[in-house]
């Protein structure tokens, strides 16, 4: 597992070396920060906690084949929601249709220019509601990403780093209804074994914060299943 990445962190699945270094420094120059891999299952090691903001994933992976990636990835509630990019030398319509049958949000055939790449990376995210500004804002509350701040009505709103980015998964998916586990998963990072429970003491101790501001009620509790943002 490696630290949380940036907002803006995209992270670059490919096994060649050369069209790596291409990828970063274009999106470096772009602003993004990067993750990489070389290959799927190293690619699946660095998704196992935070997630970045997207992946851009080549078709001919070395074992675990790209499309067999996305997959995966799209079955598991930790990254099913994971923005993905495919880049390939295959531009027939059966392959882009495949791509699209397995949840891959885009598809971009080589060669492509830089410029095409950054601008459909811009595009992709604005269309899967990936935060490129660093802030979330929903009626009068601003989630900035990148000073870590909650701010109601140009008030900091003061919260812990779990019911931060409990309140960044929420406002990120409004209206979604979350289970316990899969919050467990998307706040606490795969592989960290915590009883369920800790989900509501911390879903508990955001309302609290959120409660002067009269927004506590956003955080609904949904029966049988878990929470979910309303906005």
């Amino acid at each position: 597992m490696v630290g949380s990445p940036p907002f803006n962190c995209v992270l670059i699945v490919e096994d060649d070396a050369d069209i790596r270094e291409m990828l970063r420094f274009t999106l470096n120059r772009a602003g993004y920060e990067t993750w990489e891999a070389a290959s799927a299952e190293e690619a699946l090691t660095k998704l196992d906690g935070p997630l970045p903001a997207m992946l851009l994933i080549d078709w001919m992976l070395p074992g675990l084949q790209g499309t067999e990636l996305a997959r995966r990835l799209r079955a598991d509630t930790h990254t099913a929601n994971l923005p993905i990019m495919m880049l390939t030398a295959r531009g027939e319509e059966e392959d882009k249709l495949q791509s699209f049958d397995l949840g891959v949000d885009d598809y971009l055939t080589k060669p492509f220019s830089p410029r095409e790449l950054v601008a459909r990376i811009k595009a992709l995210l604005r269309r899967t509601g990936t935060p490129e500004s660093g802030t979330l804002q929903v009626g009068k509350m601003i989630l900035d990403l990148a000073s870590h701040q909650l701010l109601i009505q140009d008030q900091v709103v003061h919260l812990g780093p779990t019911e931060f980015r409990l309140l960044e998964v929420f406002m990120t998916n409004p209206e979604r209804a979350f289970d316990r586990s899969t919050l467990l998963n998307k706040v606490w990072g795969q592989g960290v074994y915590l009883e369920e429970r800790t989900v509501d003491v911390h879903v508990l101790r955001l309302r609290r914060a959120l409660k002067p501001h009269g927004v506590n009620d956003r955080i609904e509790t949904v029966r049988g299943v878990g929470y979910r943002f309303r906005p």
